[in-house]
């Protein structure tokens, strides 16, 4: 054998024994640095505090007087719950579910929530900005290069003051398949089509689906999951949202105690609201949920558990156009200061499903009312609920000891 091959051989074998060595030297010292597995998270029960029956009665008795008559006269058929200072003092259901076979609702019924899914998008893109994954200030086209209106940022489509198109116009009048578009084909319809916006961003305040169908699109661009993952991992999960969820029509298939909105046909007969062109797109409207499960999400959202109190400011405090101009909406939500008014609130309307989450912040009352009948006047609902309170119900300060209703969940708030 040549003199410079043993030589090669005799440092392999070297290097090969070095290694062993060193492997078993490893073996031998690893079990002081070796972590144990993480164990399995204790399951926790969330507990909804109500106070007791005895403090509750007259004006329990009061509300739902004025709900029965509400359905009776208004045709109110929907879920409703009513808390002061973080205890529910008031939860119940009037009329029906399905109106064919006289189904009543129930507790576990779930209602399209409209526009007051908006607020779950604005929540969304909170956790990415805390989680360093985009700046308000971001471009639309940052993330998607092809967006045709090249001055929108994160935080125009947020407060309503981008100008851009109406999305449900464009769908109507220029989608050409048969299917519905998803929020990807709308994106790409919305590039295509560079139909006008209204004003330039910044310049004014208009309330805009088109900017919510946006952001719930930049959540799933950003996060490299689907807008419906993305709520469930991050937000209904950790909030014990049990029964809450995001539905695209056709795409997704229907849901345990899923409601179908109605209209009234002549005055007599509840016809249900079918799809429509618009009715795939998600962000702007189609979270599902229950007044129980929107609870949570009220009180999660602002324990700062689920974001930052810092990030809870922003979605609370109102808008300005880049004139200086207050505009009356913050991240998800309405603010209303009229009047010494401190309210933060939001409506929704669509396909038959009316809904409305009000929190009244000077006095700490919320609001939730759902329903799935074309319910016009929920307005005057939250009017007539916030006087009642106020007139009916004095909370016993020094009484603190509530009635319990217990959920299984899987992590306490």
């Amino acid at each position: 054998m040549p003199k410079y091959l043993k030589h090669t051989l005799l440092v392999l074998i070297l290097l090969v024994g070095y290694f062993i060595l060193s492997n078993e030297v490893s073996e031998d010292s690893s079990p002081q640095e070796v972590k144990e597995l993480p164990t399995e998270k204790k399951t926790k029960e969330f507990v909804i505090t109500t106070y007791p029956k005895e403090q509750t009665a007259k004006v329990s008795h009061k509300l739902d007087s004025v709900f029965k008559r509400f359905n009776k006269r208004n045709d109110f058929n929907g879920s409703v719950l009513i808390a002061k200072k973080g205890k529910v003092l008031f939860s119940n259901e009037y009329g029906y579910a399905n109106f064919e076979s006289k189904t009543k609702l129930g507790e576990k019924s779930v209602f399209q929530l409209a526009s007051v899914s908006k607020q779950f998008t604005a929540a969304g893109i909170m956790i990415l900005k805390e989680r360093n994954l985009l700046q308000l200030n971001d471009s639309v086209i940052k993330y998607y290069p092809e967006f045709p209106y090249k001055d929108v940022t994160i935080k125009h489509l947020l407060n309503h003051t981008a100008g851009l198109p109406n999305y449900f116009w464009i769908a109507e009048h220029k989608w050409e398949k048969e299917k519905a578009p998803s929020n990807k084909e709308m994106m790409d319809l919305l590039a295509k089509q560079k139909t006008n916006r209204f004003f330039k961003s910044g310049r004014n305040f208009n309330y805009s689906n088109t900017g919510y169908f946006v952001l719930a699109s930049l959540i799933e661009k950003i996060s490299g999951t689907s807008y419906s993952e993305f709520l469930k991992t991050n937000i209904f999960e950790p909030l014990q949202m049990k029964d809450s969820f995001v539905y695209s029509f056709k795409n997704d298939s229907l849901k345990p105690n899923q409601l179908a909105g109605y209209r009234l046909y002549r005055w007599r007969h509840h016809v249900e609201v079918k799809g429509t062109v618009n009715d795939a797109v998600v962000g702007d409207k189609n979270v599902y949920s229950t007044t129980e499960d929107l609870f949570k999400w009220i009180t999660g959202l602002n324990s700062g558990n689920l974001i930052s109190k810092e990030s809870l400011e922003m979605m609370y405090s109102k808008g300005e156009t880049k004139y200086g101009r207050k505009v009356p909406y913050g991240f998800g939500f309405r603010i209303d200061t009229r009047k010494n008014k401190n309210t933060i609130y939001h409506h929704g309307k669509w396909n038959g499903f009316s809904t409305s989450i009000t929190q009244y912040k000077d006095t700490d009352l919320l609001v939730i009312a759902l329903e799935h009948s074309s319910y016009r006047s929920m307005t005057h609902l939250n009017k007539t609920v916030e006087k009642i309170v106020s007139k009916h119900f004095k909370p016993d300060v020094s009484n603190v000891a509530a009635l319990v209703k217990t959920k299984n969940s899987s992590e306490s708030l």
